[in-house]
């Protein structure tokens, strides 16, 4: 018998499921059928497989044994692919209200439904094709046909539980769950065996628990007989399974504080902590006019498929609804704030988000624990091109329109549709990575409040001179048709003569080709010889450039070329600056208009500056009539033919080169010369590096401090900032153009001093009335709009409400710290430094801490040619390689490409990517930041730590099984009326805490994970616990027993507080299973309470120093016990009487660390053990260990001698040092005597392994005689 499983699920309540299909209606219409198809592939699959592990089909309908029973009898039917015409009609005359029909195919579109005469016939469909009744009662079936066998899985969700069950069908045929139906002889067989199979491994499982049982009391007996000295090491605490079944914690309603089961399951699981409950929705629309001859065209042209996969935490659901995240603006606690990196309203969660939410989630959760009012603003960025472009291709896809063709305010309207649907799908997958961010200030880079900041900034910048209006070379992208921010172009690196393919282009375009070709002389003083990578540009060059000095054009100076195409005078100027003679000819072509370095000579010789093609890259009628119209790259080829029609042309050579792309659109970056809005910045870049620079009055602290060079030289040699640009979808600017009646130019912009700032038209208006008195005219808005980057420049302003004089922005403005990517810091962290000292009157932020960028394991960037991105989803909630590959297969990769993508999956996730949770994961990242500027993300540590978190939920499960229900903890302890163990875990506990505060508040997160990892896995877990245990089996009296409780109880309490910022999910719920102090009123959520601080009475380094010295004999006894588990008698031989003593008084923790049968301490006074194995622990110690059978004695000889090797060679070297010229002079006297005491102890140790070897020898000459 096949045992049912359970998975729980939280149901939505209708309104809330009506807004999820209204929202979703236009994203299912945009998706093809194959996306609708990945759609299923990459969230509902994983969702299942998690519990049972299938590829499937699925197929969903509502009450599926209802309708055989009901409407199809006992009829045996194919696979359940039925018509969803049918299942309405059969669903409608069964519920009370008409229930909302959902309804998909992802690989095809449904046939026509039958007539009423038909009886139901199957949908043939391709595989993996879904279909979803999701009805108005919450109740629903899934059925999943696996691929590789003949089951199915019923999955029937009611409210809050799904129950799984299996049924096992014939390859054609499926049994109906009609109870009335009689099972056949093979079907009664099969369930009898079942059945028997069941009793046999229930009456297994009886006898294993009555075993252990059995094991459990004679141990007790075992260690209440043993004597002190020579304590037997109790088993494990959990060695006996008191908690047999993995428990289940009670259901909790939405945004409640989650329900706990009394026992513990027996491990962690992160999707039982971390996620409360699994909506799993596939949100099919439908719409149909029910009656109308529309029905069957609407029904088939409106079926698509969307899954909404949306993880909602129980802990997180209620912590926000709750309002814990919430800061108060009226608060008198200091105030600590974080503005949250703007994420583009298109995107969803990457590795970088991740990695920046566990950052600033781990200084905010810290600081709102140590007593601060701290607020952590979340937004989104409308991210101007990244936006528009998502929506053109919609709209071309859907109705093969560009956006010029819908019109602007159309399309706008289309963005914010396609925004208030889709946008923010970021933010939601923050919330299952547990950010505290407060929820209740979230803002929108183009809502009304910010779009009135940004507006108002524009204006007050241009009323001081710094904004103005120019003509200058800027990026331009001829697909999309707007200048580009630096930024936004990615560079690639040419070797060689290569292919590449251009958007707009059929054939792919050479690059990485130098052309050479002649310009006539005027004055029959012959030809001039330049070359170029880009030859079609030779149509608007204005001059040709030597070098002052070079003598080959001493006698060219002044005179002119004539361009072979239009007659053009072409003047040969001398430039030293961008001309050198060494390099080709020595003879430059120069085109002003469409090259950065032409432009500045242009300027500095004041040259024609002649632009050849228009915004959508095509030549335009300054660059001929043989050329006009041509688009860019076939310009090229036409161009060099017409070169060597006329013999002009030189030839060709490879030739390196950077090319600049688009990083939205992939089309090959142009200059081109435009009238743009710029910022001055020369004045507000010299102040943001005085924030950073001047040590006398520094205002901003860059961390790591290597940033502030780049700062340094960033800002020395900025530029003004181009500000606008040519899309619809942004900041409009908030400039006017002023056409006058009597105008003889009409066209936008045809007079550079005929436009007006102002905040809106009717200010713009009377502005132009001043300018303009007493003349008719009429006022156009410039169409272009801002750069994205200044509405993000204003943000630690703007979300506080500026330029509103609100309370928000008193308290909390200027912000506490900003974090983020070190790659971003001249773009958009200089700016909002510029910006927010300008108009906020003060640096935005105190504090700049730049994080690594991450790359794969091997050090590679992330990129989805090589196969190596790691999504962050898929390490929370873990992925199949099958389903990473599958997701390789359903993107855009050449085949090429998709080889070595599929190679570097497998041989980086073979197995695929274990499901590690999000706590796991945040502490991974944060661990990593000591990375310098690269993080080389391994998965493997990621599972190490998920690990780890099953170490914390057994120490408690352990702590609960100990403490007993009645127990209560003290308000106050007293360590040194404790036992040693007791006393040394706290005092190390003191270190941890000061250890990871220190660290944290230097920014040094690696140091502060690693100080609480290091303590509670190496200190209270692998030591503290272990040498407890004995206390609770045995004759020890209840006073031990009692300082044992206490001290676990203080180290659990503190060490989750210790750790909650970075593992926020685990914590919390540990933390909410332990026993509330006496006469103490437990804090709502551990976030909310008093983060950990140094408690003095704690500290005790004498007992550290004595444990240390344990632990160090510890590590020796297992270093000579080898793999074997068996306990041996150990034996500690001591130099001096001190530690003698000191063992003495801790044989039981030492045989307990050690797992020795028995621990006997002597002096070196005392015979040496015979029949052992040595190991030298220091020059005052040595530990033996009784032999099991017969050892090598000659390997174990060899291990010393080269023990004592190493160690002479680190004391000769020690020695040259030492002795070198200019040692006693030059070395502070605090090294001189380290050196000493090292030089010592070395010579110690060496005399230990002396004696050790001489009791070797004496074994191998007795073994020798016998």
């Amino acid at each position: 018998m096949i045992p049912k499983l359970k998975f729980k699920v939280y149901y939505f309540e209708p309104e809330i499921v009506r807004k999820l299909i209204s929202s979703s209606v236009h994203q299912a219409l945009e998706q093809p059928l194959n996306y609708a198809r990945n759609y299923v592939a990459d969230l509902l699959e994983p969702c299942v497989r998690r519990v049972i592990y299938l590829d499937s089909d699925l197929v969903v309908v509502d009450d599926v044994p209802k309708l055989w029973s009901t409407d199809l009898g006992s009829k045996t039917i194919g696979a359940p692919e039925y018509y969803i015409r049918n299942i309405a009609a059969n669903t409608h005359k069964r519920t009370s209200e008409p229930s909302t029909l959902l309804a998909a195919v992802a690989s095809g579109l449904c046939r026509a439904p039958p007539s009423s005469s038909s009886s139901p016939r199957i949908i043939k469909t391709q595989t993996q094709t879904p279909f979803l009744f999701f009805s108005s009662q919450h109740t629903f079936f899934i059925f999943l046909r696996c691929s590789s066998s003949s089951s199915f899985i019923s999955i029937r969700a009611k409210k809050t539980r799904i129950r799984f069950s299996f049924s096992e069908v014939g390859s054609n045929t499926m049994s109906s769950t009609n109870p009335n139906v009689p099972l056949s002889e093979e079907e009664l067989e099969r369930k009898k065996k079942k059945e028997e199979k069941a009793k046999e491994k229930e009456l297994k499982k009886q006898k294993a628990a009555q075993k252990a049982a059995e094991a459990a009391k004679l141990k007790a007996q075992q260690g209440s007989t043993t004597s002190k000295a020579g304590k037997k090491k109790p088993g494990r605490a959990d060695a006996v399974d008191e908690n047999p079944e993995d428990f289940i914690d009670p259901e909790t309603p939405s945004g409640d504080k989650k329900k706990l089961s009394k026992q513990m399951a027996k491990q962690f699981s992160p999707e039982a902590v971390e996620k409360g409950h699994v909506l799993l929705l596939i949100l099919v629309i439908l719409q149909h006019l029910q009656g109308t001859k529309l029905f069957y065209f609407l029904f088939l042209l409106k079926i698509l498929l969307l899954m909404l996969w949306l993880f909602i935490c129980r802990w997180y659901e209620w912590w926000e609804q709750s309002g814990f995240f919430e800061a108060d603006s009226n608060s008198s606690k200091t105030p600590f704030t974080i503005v949250l990196p703007p994420p583009n309203v298109t995107g969803a969660l990457h590795i970088g988000h991740a990695l920046t939410a566990a950052i600033q989630d781990t200084i905010i959760r810290w600081r709102r624990m140590s007593g601060y009012n701290t607020l952590w603003v979340p937004g989104m960025d409308h991210a101007g091109i990244a936006t528009q472009v998502v929506v053109e291709k919609k709209i071309m896809r859907e109705r093969n329109m560009t956006r010029h063709d819908v019109g602007r305010e159309n399309f706008v309207s289309e963005v914010w549709k396609w925004k208030n649907e889709y946008g923010g799908t970021i933010l939601k997958q923050l919330r299952r990575l547990g950010a505290s961010l407060d929820w209740s200030r979230e803002c929108f880079t183009m809502d009304e409040k910010r779009s009135n900041a940004v507006t108002e900034a524009f204006v007050r910048l241009y009323n001081e001179g710094l904004i103005y209006r120019d003509l200058r070379l800027v990026n331009w992208d001829c697909v999309l048709r707007t200048a580009i921010s630096d930024i936004e172009v990615d560079y690639i690196d040419i070797k060689e003569k290569t292919p590449l393919k251009v958007p707009g282009y059929k054939n792919m375009v050479e690059f990485g080709v130098l052309t050479s070709f002649a310009y006539p002389l005027e004055e029959n003083l012959g030809e001039i010889v330049v070359a170029t990578t880009r030859v079609e540009t030779m149509l608007g060059d204005t001059a040709i450039a030597v070098h002052p000095d070079d003598p080959r054009y001493k006698h060219l100076h002044g005179k002119f070329a004539s361009h072979p195409f239009n007659g053009r005078r072409l003047p040969i100027v001398c430039d030293s600056i961008l001309v050198d003679p060494k390099f080709g000819t020595g003879a430059v072509k120069i085109t002003p208009a469409h090259d950065p370095n032409d432009f500045e000579v242009g300027k500095r010789h004041k040259l024609e500056f002649i632009n050849i093609f228009t915004d959508d890259g095509k030549i335009n009628s300054n660059g001929g009539t043989d050329f006009v119209g041509m688009p860019r790259f076939e310009a090229r080829v036409a161009v060099t033919n017409a070169l060597k029609s006329k013999g002009l042309y030189k030839g060709e050579e490879k030739n390196e080169m950077r090319l600049g792309l688009c990083s939205r659109s992939n089309d090959v970056v142009e200059p081109m010369i435009k009238p743009q809005w710029y910022v001055s910045c020369q004045g507000i870049a010299k102040e943001a590096l005085d924030a950073v620079m001047d040590n006398t009055n520094k205002k901003i602290e860059i961390m790591p401090k290597q940033y502030a060079a780049e700062w340094k030289r960033w800002l020395e040699n900025i530029r003004d900032w181009c500000v606008s640009r040519q899309l619809w979808w942004g900041h409009r600017v908030p400039a006017w153009y002023v056409t006058l009646e009597d105008d003889k130019l009409k066209e936008l912009g045809a007079y550079s001093n005929h436009w007006v700032v102002a905040r809106n038209e009717k200010d713009a208006e009377e502005e132009a009335n001043k300018i303009f008195p007493g003349k008719k005219f009429q006022l156009a808005q410039d169409p272009d709009v801002l750069d994205t980057w200044f509405s993000s420049g204003l943000f630690p302003l703007s979300v506080l409400g500026w330029p509103e004089d609100t309370q928000d922005l008193k308290t909390f403005y200027p912000t506490s710290v900003l974090e983020t990517g070190h790659d971003i810091l001249f773009f958009w962290v200089a700016r909002m430094v510029m910006l927010g000292m300008k108009l906020g009157g003060d640096v935005p932020f105190k504090k700049v801490y730049l994080h690594p960028m991450i790359r794969d394991a091997h050090g590679r960037k992330m990129s989805k040619s090589l196969g190596n991105v790691v999504d962050p989803i898929d390490v929370i909630c873990g992925i199949k390689l099958e389903d990473l590959i599958k997701r390789l297969e359903q993107g855009n990769l050449d085949p090429s490409e998709m080889k070595v993508a599929k190679e570097g999956q497998t041989k980086d996730f073979p197995n695929g990517i274990d499901q590690c949770g999000a706590d796991a994961l945040r502490f991974a990242l944060v661990s990593y930041t000591a990375q310098s500027d690269k993080i080389n993300l391994d998965i493997l540590r990621v599972v190490g730590y998920r690990q780890w978190c099953n170490k914390l939920w057994n120490a408690v499960r352990f702590a609960m099984t100990k403490l007993g229900d009645n127990y209560t903890p003290p308000a106050t302890i007293e360590p040194k009326k404790m036992p040693f163990s007791c006393q040394w875990i706290l005092s190390v506990l003191n270190k941890a805490i000061s250890k990871t505060i220190s660290s944290l508040e230097a920014y040094e997160f690696s140091d502060a994970s690693s100080a609480v990892y290091s303590w509670w896995q190496s200190q209270l877990c692998d030591i503290f616990i272990e040498v407890i245990k004995p206390y609770f089996f045995g004759d020890y009296d209840e006073s031990a027993k009692g300082f044992a409780r206490d001290t676990l109880w203080v180290c659990l309490d503190t060490g989750l507080r210790l750790l909650h910022p970075f593992m926020p999910f685990v914590t919390e719920e540990l933390w909410q299973r332990l026993p509330l102090q006496k006469n103490h009123t437990r804090e709502k959520s551990i976030m909310l309470c008093e983060y950990p601080s140094v408690v003095e009475s704690w500290t005790n380094d004498q007992i550290e120093y004595e444990m240390e010295l344990f632990e160090s004999a510890v590590k020796s006894f297992r270093s000579i016990r080898g793999e074997t588990k068996e306990r041996r008698a150990g034996f500690a031989v001591s130099r001096t009487d001190h530690i003698a003593d000191l063992l003495r008084c801790h044989e039981m923790e030492v045989a307990t660390l050690a797992n020795l049968s028995s621990l006997t301490v002597l002096t070196d006074r005392d015979p040496a053990p015979v029949g052992c194995t040595v190991a030298v622990v220091n020059e005052a110690l040595s530990v033996y260990l009784k032999n099991q059978g017969a050892i090598d004695l000659k390997k174990e000889r060899e291990k010393l001698n080269a023990k004592s090797t190493e160690l002479q060679k680190q004391k000769d070297s020690l020695n040259k040092a030492m002795s070198a010229k200019g040692y006693e002079e030059k070395v502070p006297a605090h090294v001189k005597e380290e050196n000493v005491a090292k030089l010592t102890s070395l010579m110690q140790q060496l005399l230990s392994i002396e004696e050790a070897t001489q009791h070797i020898e004496s074994q191998v000459a007795a073994s020798s005689e016998i």
